[in-house]
């Protein structure tokens, strides 16, 4: 029992110590489509999640990955469309899914105030699932995207082991030889807690 409790202890103290060094973050994603995932989609995404996690190499830089998920969703209007040499008239129901996987690196300008603005970089890789669902069809495209994702941000501490978290981030995707062969691209707005 003694050996059960010390070992709970040890854990807690250093799981407080590895948090220190760390910065967790967890958010609400709102999604912006640009370039040819914002003529697919034109409508905003309000359904998406962020998580990131940094390791403080010091007060003012961060190494860490990122994994993020927002879903776009479009409802078009009767009409015909045609794609290649088929043509379907009807209601077309648009989706997109979009999975961010990066590893990342940030600056923080301020570490000692109680607002924090940070600049950062991710690079890794976005798999996209595209439907288009008209009638008794589905159309379904896939691709994984080399992936950059510039970051903006500010962290405003609430208390010493939590701060609000708002960031911007612009997913820019390239050019992939799947299916779907055009760059996949949106902004997203997070919003959401960072635990240190």
């Amino acid at each position: 029992m003694k050996k059960i409790f010390l070992l709970t202890l040890f854990s807690a103290f250093t799981l407080g110590a590895v948090l220190a060094q760390s910065n967790t973050i967890i958010s609400y994603s709102v999604g912006f489509g640009t370039g040819d995932l914002g003529e697919f989609i034109g409508k905003p995404s309000f359904r998406g999640m962020s998580f990131d996690y940094r390791k403080m190499v010091n007060p003012n830089v961060g190494v860490g990955v990122n994994f993020s998920w927002n879903t776009f969703y479009e409802e078009k209007d009767r009409a015909t469309y045609t794609q290649d040499n088929i043509s379907l008239t009807g209601k077309q129901y648009r989706y997109s899914n979009n999975f961010p996987m990066l590893a990342t690196a940030a600056y923080f300008l301020k570490p000692e105030e109680s607002m924090n603005p940070f600049v950062g970089l991710g690079i890794g890789t976005m798999y996209t699932l595209r439907n288009t669902d008209m009638n008794l069809y589905t159309l379904e495209q896939d691709a994984w995207n080399f992936l950059l994702q510039p970051e903006v941000g500010l962290q405003f501490e609430i208390d010493p082991s939590t701060a609000l978290h708002v960031s911007l981030k612009y997913n820019v995707g390239f050019k992939a030889g799947n299916e779907l062969t055009n760059a996949q691209s949106y902004l997203a707005l997070n919003v959401g807690f960072a635990l240190k």
